[in-house]
């Protein structure tokens, strides 16, 4: 098991961010940023995995997530912010070069660090996103953010509220696996109630910004660089149709699909896994 420390960083407009760091070793490390509601937690029993072949790894929580501050403008909730929040982030830690290994949201701010930034990007693991996004899911997505129940009694009414919204992108998932997932978007309070781990207001910048400026530009950035595109089979983010155009710009890149899991994959699903583990041999 490798050692974890918890890291405040300062960034811009009086924000910090919280991130998770796992030793590793000497190897370039990796920086793991997740979707759109998300935080680093979603990267607890990932980040171990990519530690153990010889690299720090910085799970790192966008503002207004976890325990990173919420950002009091919320039309600051928006893909080019959370690009120089981490570049910032990266000076602050002292990390020239990373892997990046981007979830959805994660993804896009990868592909927007790699256009504006390409030096600071050693590779790429882009997590069921691509430069464009299939209508169907970004209308769930929309649908869901910042309106799910802030406050609920339960982790086991957490469970169900995230089952809910997600269960499309799960079919196969057991009352377990939906615990945890609840653990990592509600926090507990001392009363053992749980409240939503972001701030609701993300939802109304979706709404009011949009999901992501233009991308295909900061995608086709990425054609020089080993890159990994996963989808998870069932997506209806990532549809095949998107891949293939995808292929068009940036022929060579790496492709793992996950069976029967949705939007997004958590990547310790054995063939998730085992695409970045044979990915990362090639890369010091």
């Amino acid at each position: 098991m490798s050692a974890v420390e918890d890291k405040t960083i300062a960034v811009a407009d009086g924000i910090s961010l919280h991130a998770k760091i796992y030793a590793g070793g000497a190897k370039t490390p990796a920086i793991c940023l997740h979707g759109l509601t998300r935080n680093e937690s979603d990267f607890e029993l990932l980040a171990p995995k990519i530690a153990a072949t010889g690299r720090d790894v910085v799970a790192l929580t966008m503002r207004g997530r976890g325990r990173s501050t919420y950002d009091p403008n919320y039309l600051n909730y928006h893909p080019l912010t959370y690009r120089d929040d981490v570049l910032k982030a990266m000076d602050s830690l002292a990390v020239t070069r990373a892997v990046f290994i981007g979830t959805s949201l994660g993804g896009i701010v990868t592909m927007l660090i790699n256009e504006s930034a390409p030096d600071r990007v050693t590779a790429a693991v882009i997590n069921d996103v691509g430069p464009e996004l299939a209508l169907e899911g970004i209308t769930r997505i929309a649908g869901y953010a910042g309106k799910t129940k802030t406050n609920v009694a339960s982790l086991e009414e957490a469970a169900s509220e995230i089952r809910a919204v997600n269960g499309v992108a799960f079919p196969g998932a057991d009352d377990d696996f939906w615990r945890a997932f609840a653990r990592r978007t509600f926090r507990e309070n001392p009363d053992e109630s749980w409240t939503l781990a972001y701030d609701p207001n993300i939802g109304k910048a979706l709404t009011e910004i949009g999901p992501a400026p233009d991308l295909w530009a900061p995608f086709e950035s990425l054609k020089n660089k080993p890159t990994l595109i996963i989808r998870g089979s069932i997506s209806d983010l990532l549809s095949p149709e998107i891949v293939a155009k995808m292929r068009g710009v940036h022929p060579n890149f790496d492709y793992a699909e996950v069976p029967n899991v949705g939007h997004a994959p958590m990547l310790t699903e054995p063939a998730a896994w085992g695409a970045i583990q044979a990915f990362l041999v090639g890369i010091d």
